[in-house]
């Protein structure tokens, strides 16, 4: 396992990053291939294994579920201050006022949930999951600052917004000397690649640690288009919206990455997860393993360096594709 600083912070964390979305009750949550309980925690304990000591999960995961099972199987596999826990806030946890969001009450309230499921007394990195237009990014700053001077997070981080929102942020945190983001979750992989106009170069002027979600396009990248159904690409209407409208124009872009994967003698799994691995400023893509093979599978992209002439093979083919992931 390789393992880097997350942006300019001293935090260092593996270069590969379990996800943890695949992980909950199944009839807590809207997705209906998430491993239980039992499943999970033979690749909980096999990232641990690997080297893997990043896991990334969210309150709205199967309900609070996924932070249940993964705080218990840390707390039995490892030593919390051998891992990085990463959780996220925003989405509707229950009905009715205040349910949902990024308000002072809302990140009171849920960082504390969050700390109960998981079984500890503090994340590493707590994330706000989407922007809150109904809530002054004030009031949202001014309360993350607060967990952290509490002690319940060690870091912040945000995920999946407009370049300009996060820049806002940032200023906010700065101008009033408040806890500042060091990382962007956001959606990057070698089909959708919208975030290198404006969110990646701000990164890395500002010095923000990027951890990519679906960094192999829900499996899209792994294997030929059409030749593999799943309960999750069946059922997952969240993959369906991200990719399905570009699906013909992606589809060279895979082949690519098949071609250039039979000829290094590597799985397509390598080609995808290294092409990330080598673009600044990613730190650590988020890899949703929901089998052990996932894990074993992406552990190999550490070995892969892509020539420049593979990157642009890679690359040439994208054209624009429609905004996903904002709100």
């Amino acid at each position: 396992m390789e393992y880097t600083r997350l942006g300019t912070t001293g935090l260092q964390v593996s270069r590969i990053c379990l996800g943890c979305m695949g992980f909950g009750d199944a009839t807590r949550g809207t997705h209906k291939w998430v491993l239980n309980e039992q499943d999970s925690r033979p690749v909980i304990k096999k990232a641990l294994e690997l080297g893997i000591t990043f896991f990334d999960t969210a309150n709205v995961y199967a309900n609070g579920t996924s932070e249940e099972y993964l705080g218990r199987a840390l707390k039995d596999m490892a030593k919390r201050e051998d891992v990085v826990i990463a959780t996220k806030i925003h989405g509707k946890m229950r009905e009715g006022p205040n349910g949902s969001g990024l308000s002072r009450k809302a990140i009171f309230g849920e960082i504390d949930h969050s700390l109960r499921r998981l079984e500890t007394d503090y994340v590493d990195l707590y994330q706000i999951h989407r922007w809150d237009y109904e809530t002054p990014i004030e009031e949202t700053m001014e309360a993350l600052n607060d967990v952290v001077r509490a002690g319940k997070a060690r870091y912040i981080g945000a995920s999946a917004m407009w370049a300009w929102q996060f820049q806002k942020a940032l200023y906010v945190a700065e101008k009033h000397g408040w806890a500042r983001f060091v990382s962007m979750q956001d959606h990057l992989n070698l089909i959708y690649r919208e975030e290198e106009r404006e969110m990646l170069p701000l990164c890395r002027a500002e010095g923000i640690g990027v951890i990519p979600y679906s960094p192999l396009a829900s499996g899209r990248l792994t294997r030929d288009a059409g030749t593999e159904t799943t309960l999750r690409s069946e059922t997952d209407q969240i993959q369906k919206l991200k990719y399905d409208a570009s699906a013909d124009t992606d589809r060279t872009i895979i082949e690519r990455v098949a071609e250039i994967a039979e000829k290094r003698g590597v799985l397509r799994t390598h080609v995808a997860l290294a092409w990330l691995l080598q673009k600044q400023p990613v730190a650590a893509p988020i890899v949703g393993a929901t089998k052990i093979s996932h894990l074993d599978d992406a552990i190999g992209a550490l070995d892969l360096k892509l020539t420049p002439e593979e990157i642009a093979a890679l690359e040439e083919p994208y054209v624009p594709h429609r905004i996903v992931g904002h709100q």
